[in-house]
């Protein structure tokens, strides 16, 4: 059974969107895209280097996948960019090489070799590949896409990115009708700058308890 991961950087309040850039994504009004920019240190790079140093097979947002296709194709392009670091240029060549599963309502003309539309029906078939012998499935970012994977269930671990940071608004990581479920730290470290990189596995059920005193 592969594993769904979702791998993405969160604000204290739970905020996802645009951490990349101001033009990211401005859906809904939002103005302070790329507020990642100054937090990223050694230790994040460490972490998520780790995050994509195991196989893996990628899924996607429409929108996500739009962002990856403009950019890693040409890291990894012979030769690459002027300026470009080795770290940088493997990663891309491995996300270039990888399959790449994309849910969009409609069916999208994909000019990226191994980007793959999941169908009209994306959680049939995601269960379906989830069943099915090959490497993790990771979910970079692609904040509309996990709320489907998280009211199905479907989400086996997160590898978060927490920012020391408050945003006010903004699409969230988690929204309302998520399926509740408890889950355990298998590593946490934070990093110079203030990050808290941390990876939760699912830990069954949740157990509630009742702290109120006991009357005779």
């Amino acid at each position: 059974m592969r594993k769904i991961i979702v791998n993405t950087f969160i604000s204290l309040d739970g905020v996802m969107q645009a951490p990349g850039g101001p033009e990211e994504d401005t859906t809904g009004g939002f103005e302070l895209g790329g507020w990642v920019a100054s937090y990223f240190d050694e230790g994040v790079g460490e972490f998520m280097g780790k995050v994509f140093a195991a196989p893996f097979e990628l899924l996607l947002g429409h929108r996500t996948h739009d962002i990856f296709a403009a950019h890693w194709p040409k890291i990894a392009a012979d030769p690459p960019p002027e300026g470009v670091d080795k770290g940088e240029i493997q990663l891309a060549k491995k996300i270039d090489g990888t399959t790449r599963y994309v849910a969009s309502r409609t069916k999208p003309e994909f000019t990226w070799e191994g980007s793959e539309w999941l169908g009209d029906d994306p959680i049939l078939r995601l269960r379906a590949i989830k069943a099915s012998n090959g490497p993790d499935l990771l979910v970079p970012g692609s904040a509309d896409f996990i709320q489907t994977l998280l009211k199905a269930d479907l989400v086996d671990q997160f590898k978060l990115l927490i920012f020391p940071l408050v945003l006010g608004n903004g699409k969230r990581l988690f929204s309302s009708g998520v399926i509740p479920a408890a889950f355990h730290v298998q590593q946490a470290m934070t990093t110079d700058s203030g990050v808290i990189c941390v990876i939760y596995v699912r830990g069954g059920s949740i157990t509630t308890g009742d702290f109120s005193l006991q009357r005779e």
